[in-house]
């Protein structure tokens, strides 16, 4: 575990513990939504009583609810932090959305792994996410009700419901286990079962769960609730009394309302009639609160409307704020109250947190575009690792702009624009196949980047396959003995390809030495008849040749090469190798002996 949180501290008395915020990671259909149903349903269940509060993003469940689920597991009396707080989205989108002071605003999170399929590429995205963003996280090795035998003991805790399979069952389950143990350690994290750990600092703790069943959720949510506690407390502490700060989740249009954020407060508290600042696509934004908007439990969704006004939010809380002026508020971008402070101080602290985030480009590059802040960075971050150059990175949109920007690139596989969970605006669209700009669209960040790879494969291929094109290649042949069809004007041999290929319109030399003495240039080669392009190693043709007559400059039997220039013989070594068979290596090989045989530097 990154050792990012502080260690135990008393509470200074002027301030309130918050909730600790935790988000669900994971490959698709490893069953992270599945997890976060599972844990939401039976805080439901368990606080029939009105304990669980309706959120915008996340969802609250209280100390006294987790100590429901996790039965012995938890005794309240040992904690003081007020339960956790489940963002609902989960992913990287929401993970790398949320940000505070220019980390992940995610004090926690959980990596969920499908036991039996271990670590697929999205896991290793995840797991550099966490890495690079020093987050403590715990493993949900989810799906154990899916090994074959298993028999389920709904909602038990997993050492129970373990004991209680056959030993074969607990064999193959351990086995996965500890595969998966192996798939951390591969990225450089100490991992083991999580009743193993003795120190959750430097190691991750593994717990095994299934969403369908509920086995291990009440370990999940001990560990969670454990981890919190021991290193965390002092991090937790919030002047809950002081102007809010938050991030913005996304921004949407409310009825009644028009454009109003969704935002996750995570320290202080915002009011009804404060005014804040957002980050905004092109400058910070200041303006006044209208509203405060929460769900309403869900009873009374359909006769009073969707949301219930609220005076004040104390961190941490997910609300929907309703200001004016928000058009441009964008999504990942820092909220702060103003209060008592000058506007202008507070704008700077908004400008400076953004200027954090700002991905750095080159002068040639792809363009870039991303739903939120947070996506944008971990979309350059793994763009960067690749060496993929950036020449323009923003949130928002695919517009006619960037298909400006795109097209003035001059390479090839620049005229590119990588778009990361963003529409492509239908001008933009237009412009885009108009002007050759390749738009690539994909929610999954590695999927983007394979797609986007194989397009510069592509590419490069073709570019190869152009240079071979028009390059001279490699041939040595042979004149067949009793094949003269005419002597001169030009002479018509038949020939036997002895390696590499041999091409119409080649400049033809036989060695003397060490030198090439020019005899002619191979016009057309005949096969029983027919024109063909090229022979290859072992086939014999008729060749013409102009300028030699035979008996004189060649002769039956002689060897021949193609003569190859200097610039072709220096990019088919140094830069063609492998697009040319083995033959024709070994033929240029031979070649470039003779060649350097009288000047060693020759074609270097």
């Amino acid at each position: 575990m990154a050792d990012s949180h502080a260690t135990d501290a008393d509470d200074p008395p002027d301030q309130t513990l918050r909730t600790p915020i935790v988000a669900v990671l994971g490959h698709v259909d490893h069953g992270k939504t599945s997890l976060l149903d599972r844990i939401r349903g039976s805080a439901v269940t368990e606080g029939e009583s009105g304990a669980i509060t309706q959120h915008i993003g996340a969802t609250a469940v209280p100390l006294e609810v987790i100590s429901e689920i996790a039965g012995d597991l938890v005794d309240p009396d040992d904690f003081d932090l007020p339960g956790l707080l489940f963002i609902d989205t989960p992913g990287h989108h929401s993970f790398s959305t949320l940000r505070s002071r220019g980390g992940a605003l995610a004090d926690i999170a959980i990596l969920v792994v499908d036991v039996s399929d271990g670590f697929q590429p999205q896991t290793e995205e995840a797991v550099d996410i966490l890495a690079r963003t020093q987050t403590p996280f715990v493993v949900a090795a989810n799906k154990i009700d899916t090994v074959p035998g298993w028999n389920p003991t709904e909602n038990a805790p997993a050492q129970q419901t373990i004991d209680a399979q056959t030993d074969r069952v607990e064999r193959d389950l351990n086995e996965n286990l500890y595969e998966l143990i192996g798939d951390l350690s591969d990225t450089d994290f100490s991992a083991d079962m999580y009743w193993r750990v003795q120190d959750f600092q430097n190691n991750v703790g593994v717990v095994p769960v299934s969403a369908e069943t509920g086995e291990g959720v009440p370990d999940l949510l001990t560990v969670l609730m454990g981890l919190s506690q021991r290193y965390m407390k002092a991090e937790m502490a919030v002047d809950a009394a002081g102007p809010a700060a938050g991030t913005v989740l996304e921004v949407t249009d409310t009825q009644g309302f028009g454009k109003t954020i969704d935002a996750i407060i995570y320290d202080g508290t915002i009011r009804a009639d404060d005014t804040i600042v957002v980050g905004g696509v092109e400058d910070s934004i200041a303006t006044d609160v209208r509203a405060l908007l929460r769900p309403r439990p869900l009873a009374e969704i359909r006769t009073e409307g969707e949301f219930e006004t609220v005076d004040s939010v104390a961190a941490a809380d997910g609300i929907k704020i309703a200001a004016p002026d928000l058009d441009d508020a964008m999504a990942g971008a820092p909220i702060r109250v103003v209060r008592d402070r000058p506007v202008a101080d507070v704008v700077a602290e908004v400008e400076a947190e953004l200027a954090e985030i700002a991905v750095s480009t080159a002068e040639e590059g792809v363009v870039v575009k991303a739903d939120t802040l947070g996506s944008l960075e971990a979309l350059a971050g793994t763009l960067d690792e690749q060496e993929i150059p950036v020449v323009r990175a923003e949130v928002g949109d695919v517009a006619p702009r960037d298909v400006r920007v795109a097209e003035t690139a001059n390479e090839p596989t620049n005229r590119v624009i990588l778009a990361f969970g963003v529409d492509v605006l239908d001008d933009a669209a237009d412009l885009a196949d108009q002007e050759g700009v390749r738009v690539f669209e994909h929610d999954v960040i590695y999927r983007l980047v394979e797609a986007y790879e194989e397009y510069v494969e592509e590419i490069e291929s073709a570019q190869q396959d152009q240079i071979l094109e028009n390059i001279t290649r490699p041939a040595r042949f042979r004149v067949l003995e009793d094949h003269v069809f005419r002597q001169s004007d030009p002479a018509v041999v038949g020939v036997e390809v002895l390696g590499g290929t041999l091409k119409r319109n080649s400049h033809v030399a036989r060695f003397e030495g060490a030198e090439p003495d020019r005899v002619g240039l191979l016009k057309s080669i005949q096969d029983e008849g027919e024109d063909i392009d090229e022979l290859r190693t072992g086939e014999r043709a008729a060749v013409s040749i102009d300028g030699p007559t035979v008996g004189r400059q060649i002769e039956e039997g002689d060897e021949l090469w193609t003569e190859i220039p200097e610039k072709h013989a220096k990019v088919l070594e140094q830069e063609l190798t492998g697009e040319i068979p083995a033959d024709e290596r070994e033929t240029l090989s031979m070649y470039l002996e003779k060649r350097r045989n009288r000047d060693p530097f020759w074609g270097k």
